[in-house]
C-alpha cells in the first residue's frame, strides 16, 4: 500500500491537523473539483463511542445511540438489571419509520448478527399499531414502556433496538448494528463526503482476561498534559494526544505526537510493565538519546489507497490498487510470489524450508 507519511518538528496537534486540511482541501478541489468546508469537525474518542459506537463513525446518517440506563435502572427484567449491576450499560439505537422493514423475522436475523459479534441478544419494541410489540413487556410496570420510548424518541412506526451488557460490548455492537441498519434501510445518501477527526485516544485499554493494562497505541505516544497525574494512579483516566481521520466510517489516517522527554518515557515503559533490563535492550537507543534533548515533535500516515477508493466510491480498494492481489495473496499479472533461485538467497544469508503439503 501507499502511505503519505508526516513527521514535523516544533508542532503541536492543531498545527499537524491544520496541514492535512490543507492538503485535502486542495485534493477536493482540484481532483473532485468540490470546495471543502474546513475546519473539520472534530470527535473525541469517548464522544464517538458514546454516540455512534464507533471510533471511525459514518456521519452520513443519523441514528445515534441513546443510553437508557437510566431510565431503566428500576425495570424488573433481570437482562437489564444484571447488565447494570455489574457496572454496565442499556443502550438503544432508533430506526426512525423502520417498522415495516423490521419484521420479526428481521429483527431474529439482526439478533443473530449481534450474537455473533459479542451480544447475549437484542431486545426491542417494534412499534406498528396504537400498542407498540414489547419483548420484554411482561416485565414492565405500569408507565416504563412509556419512559422507554420517550427516551429512545421513538414514534408510531419505529424500532427501538436495545443491548445491555458491559460497556466495552455494547457500543461496539450498536455502533456495528447501526452501519448495518444504514445500508438495509438505504439512509447513506451517495456523494457526499463527512470527514471527521477522531481525537484523544484512550492511552491504554485493559485486558479482559488477565486484567492488565496494556498500550492502545505505540508506547511513544504523548498522554494528554492533564493526564499524567493519572500514570500511575488510574490508567483509564490517561488520554493520548493521537488522531485518526476518517472518511464516510472509514479510517483515512493516523497520528500522534510523541513523547520527547527522558524521565516521561521512561515512566510509559514502567507503567506498561516492561523491566529495566527490557527496555534497554528494546529502546535504549531511543531512551539514551532523549538525554540529549529532542524537539517537540508528531506526524501522521495517510492511506493513499483508502483514500482514493473513498474519493472514487469504490468497494474495494482492489478496484484502485495497479496490481492488486488476489484472495490466496497472489499477484496475477507478474505470477508472484514465485520461486527464487538458490545462488540468489545465498546472496542474502536466507535458507528456505520446504514442508509437505
Amino acid at each position: 500500500f501507499t502511505q503519505i507519511d508526516l513527521e514535523m518538528s516544533f508542532v503541536d496537534v492543531d498545527d499537524i491537523l491544520d496541514l492535512t486540511e490543507g492538503f485535502l482541501i486542495r485534493l477536493f478541489h482540484d481532483v473532485m473539483g468540490r470546495e471543502l468546508k474546513t475546519p473539520l469537525p472534530r470527535l473525541t474518542y469517548t464522544e464517538a463511542m458514546n454516540r455512534f459506537g464507533s471510533d471511525k463513525p459514518d456521519l452520513r446518517f443519523g441514528m445515534e445511540l441513546t443510553d437508557l440506563s437510566e431510565t431503566v435502572k428500576d425495570v424488573e427484567f433481570a437482562v437489564f438489571a444484571n447488565a447494570l449491576a455489574s457496572g454496565g450499560t442499556v443502550r438503544c439505537i432508533t430506526a426512525k419509520n423502520a417498522a415495516s422493514v423490521l419484521t420479526r423475522k428481521e429483527i431474529d436475523k439482526l439478533t443473530e448478527m449481534v450474537r455473533g459479534i459479542g451480544a447475549k441478544g437484542l431486545a426491542y419494541i417494534r412499534w406498528v399499531d396504537a400498542e407498540p410489540n414489547c419483548s420484554f413487556g411482561k416485565f414492565l410496570k405500569d408507565g416504563e414502556l412509556k419512559a422507554i420510548l420517550e427516551t429512545a424518541g421513538a414514534e408510531q412506526g419505529d424500532v427501538v433496538l436495545i443491548v445491555a451488557d458491559k460497556t466495552s460490548v455494547t457500543l461496539p455492537v450498536l455502533g456495528a448494528l447501526r452501519n448495518h441498519l444504514g445500508r438495509k434501510l438505504d439512509l447513506i445518501p451517495e456523494g457526499e463526503f463527512n470527514f471527521l477527526w477522531i481525537t484523544q485516544f484512550p492511552f491504554f485499554e485493559k485486558d479482559e482476561e488477565t486484567g492488565e493494562w496494556l498500550a492502545m497505541h505505540h508506547p511513544f505516544t504523548m498522554p494528554m498534559d492533564e493526564c499524567l497525574q493519572y500514570l500511575d494512579t488510574a490508567p483509564e483516566k490517561v488520554f493520548a494526544k493521537a488522531y485518526d481521520l476518517v472518511l464516510n466510517g472509514t479510517e483515512l489516517c493516523s497520528g500522534s505526537m510523541r513523547i520527547t522527554d527522558y524521565e516521561l518515557q521512561q515512566k510509559m515503559f514502567e507503567a506498561l510493565g516492561l523491566t529495566d533490563e527490557e527496555i534497554e535492550a528494546k529502546f535504549g537507543f531511543l531512551v539514551e538519546a532523549y538525554k540529549y534533548g529532542a524537539p517537540p515533535h508528531g506526524g501522521l500516515g495517510i492511506g493513499l489507497d483508502r483514500l482514493t477508493m473513498t474519493l472514487a466510491e469504490a468497494d474495494s480498494l482492489r478496484d484502485v490498487v495497479a496490481f492488486p492481489k488476489v484472495q490466496n495473496a497472489r499477484e496475477l499479472m507478474s505470477g508472484c510470489p514465485s520461486p527464487v533461485e538458490k545462488e540468489n538467497l545465498d546472496i542474502l544469508g536466507i535458507q528456505t524450508v520446504e514442508k509437505e503439503s
